[in-house]
């Protein structure tokens, strides 16, 4: 309407300023209610930037929301038990074969309200990469490549409570045995898993192949996957024995791996393949290879196991692929330069 006047007030005292106007012809009053900006959707992805430094925040579509600004080259990430916050080890390097000291910091965000809300200091433990939690879910495991090693930090007051000697060089990713007193950590650069005592810092070596990386436990707790980048292979661990008892042959540059909730299969990346790689637990046999065109370096999956996310950090994008189907099903293109790493499917 045209408007004869207009004034600006709070008229229904929620805090917000309102709009009333008089028509100039009809002598009407209307009110435009002030309901403030459209919040933004709820993520359902979280994706850890590496190069760019921030924490890209996605809608179930892949449109993006929000990014959150981090440490300098954060690499992997955890969410707490209760999916509210996420934290981030932030490496200070892009590669771990580079000789720096790196940065020692752990970013932690509040995944609802997409903000950085604390940042732990790790002091003279630098390099975090490999983070997970113990048992409890108020412990956090994280590795160290600056020295060598792996600490125990409690995650409320972010104070370092102990660490551990890895027995190895260049730890690298971390998680819990079935036991809960137990961690296990792949030793990269000596082609090994240590298995942890917590109590005691005594450690088991179990020897997997050239350059071991991402490993998970099966639901029963009686199996555990190694991948070994440099060999072409998956080791497979009794933890009740401390051994390895078996291979599955891969193709090249496996480092990061999931385990479908029936048990049944294996999907990891594969980086010098350019593609993801299924194994069938049953048969010990890698059955299918799906292409990307472009190297993946992480390889992460849905609860429900329907769906893989693998990033090519080089193109900046986002594979989604359908597990069951073992198809891409859809590409998320990030900002150039974001060099994307894990990605954080979101409760």
């Amino acid at each position: 309407m045209a408007a004869a006047a207009c004034a600006v007030s709070d008229l229904n005292g929620d805090g917000k300023p309102d709009i009333a106007c008089i028509g100039s012809a009809t002598a009407n009053l209307k009110w435009y209610e002030n309901r403030g900006a459209s919040p933004d959707p709820r993520p359902s992805l979280a994706v850890v930037e590496k190069i760019s430094g921030f924490l890209g925040f996605y809608a179930e579509d892949g449109k993006p929301i929000r990014e959150v600004k981090l440490g300098i080259f954060p690499h992997e990430a955890v969410l707490s038990r209760d999916g509210r916050f996420l934290y981030v080890s932030d490496n200070g390097v892009l590669w771990m074969t580079e000789d720096a000291p790196g940065t020692n910091t752990i970013s932690i965000v509040d995944v609802q309200a997409m903000k950085l809300v604390r940042t732990i200091d790790l002091g003279r433990f630098h390099r975090p990469h490999g983070i997970s939690w113990d048992t409890t879910g108020t412990k956090l495991r994280v590795t160290t490549e600056r020295p060598f090693g792996l600490v125990m930090l409690d995650a409320a007051s972010g104070k370092i409570l102990r660490d551990y000697d890895v027995d190895g060089k260049s730890p690298h990713m971390v998680t819990m045995g079935p036991d809960g007193h137990h961690a296990y950590v792949s030793n990269v650069d000596s082609g090994n898993v240590a298995a942890i005592d917590l109590g005691t810092g005594a450690t088991k070596l179990l020897p997997t192949g050239a350059r071991a990386k991402g490993l998970v436990f099966n639901s029963k707790g009686d199996r555990a996957y190694v991948v070994n980048s440099g060999a072409a292979t998956i080791s497979i661990i009794d933890p009740a024995r401390f051994a390895v008892v078996g291979e599955i042959a891969t193709g090249k540059g496996a480092g990061r791996l999931a385990l479908t909730p029936d048990g049944k299969t294996l999907v990891y990346n594969l980086q010098q393949d350019h593609s993801v790689g299924f194994a069938d637990i049953a048969s010990a046999k890698e059955v299918a290879v799906i292409d990307l065109g472009g190297n993946p370096l992480s390889l992460t999956t849905t609860r429900d196991g329907k769906h893989a996310f693998a990033a090519v950090q080089d193109q900046d994008k986002v594979f989604v692929i359908c597990v069951p189907d073992r198809k891409i099903e859809r590409v998320i293109e990030k900002p150039k330069g974001a060099g994307p790493d894990p990605v954080i499917p979101l409760p």
